[in-house]
């Protein structure tokens, strides 16, 4: 009688093992799909991403004093063709441009704005809000995220003094730079969102670490 409660017992641990392999098992094969679909999803945006550069056209007033509207009997157009950017889309957000780290393997587009929702699909403008600045003179401050399993920001901590960063933004500039500090402060610092750039773009990059969501990873960068 004892020998067949004791088989019950290990049978129910038997099971409970089984049960929690198989847990295991299938949250690590979520997990795995998830960082495939993202990734695979963001490399595929940046290869094909060329700026969205647009020629539209402008009315230019032809009927000034000294200027003939007729050529002869040829009409000359009052019309001009300029070229203007504009914002692109990735998943329904707009984008400012895409950002490529070699060191992480990092490919990713970069949403021009933070929500919830966006950095839940990629990395994303926090500052000067909208992003219009990217690779102009100034600092543009990058958030996302660090899911501890390398995707968006997760493996910045690998990141050192010398890396290259690449950004092209929505004009089709595409400019490199180079990490210069990487440093840890808490969520609150703001100290070195404005700074003296000598005329140059530099970028921010800020992520959780991974011992502390409160706790921030930044990494500065200067144009080349």
């Amino acid at each position: 009688m004892f020998e067949n409660k004791y088989s019950k017992i290990l049978t129910v641990i038997l099971v409970i093992v089984i049960i929690a392999i198989l847990g295991l098992l299938g949250f690590l094969a979520y997990d795995y799909y998830q960082k495939y679909r993202i990734t695979k999803d963001a490399s595929e945006f940046v290869d094909n991403f060329d700026g969205d550069i647009s020629g539209e056209e402008k009315s230019a007033d032809t009927n000034a004093v000294g200027n003939d509207i007729f050529n002869g009997s040829t009409p000359v157009s009052n019309t001009t063709t300029v070229a203007t950017a504009k914002k692109g889309e990735y998943k329904g957000f707009a984008t400012v441009g895409t950002m490529e780290i070699p060191a992480i393997n990092f490919s990713y587009p970069v949403i021009d704005s933070v929500s919830r929702s966006s950095i839940e699909n990629s990395v994303a403008v926090l500052y000067p809000p909208g992003g219009e600045t990217i690779n102009q003179p100034g600092n543009t401050v990058i958030i996302g995220h660090n899911y501890r399993n390398g995707v968006f920001f997760s493996n910045n901590k690998r990141l050192k003094n010398g890396d290259k960063i690449y950004v092209k933004d929505f004009r089709g500039t595409r400019l490199a730079y180079t990490i210069y500090n990487k440093f840890e402060t808490d969520d609150k610092d703001t100290s070195f969102y404005q700074r003296e750039t000598n005329g140059k773009a530099e970028l921010t990059l800020s992520t959780c670490t991974d011992a502390s969501n409160n706790r921030r990873l930044i990494i500065l960068a200067r144009q080349d």
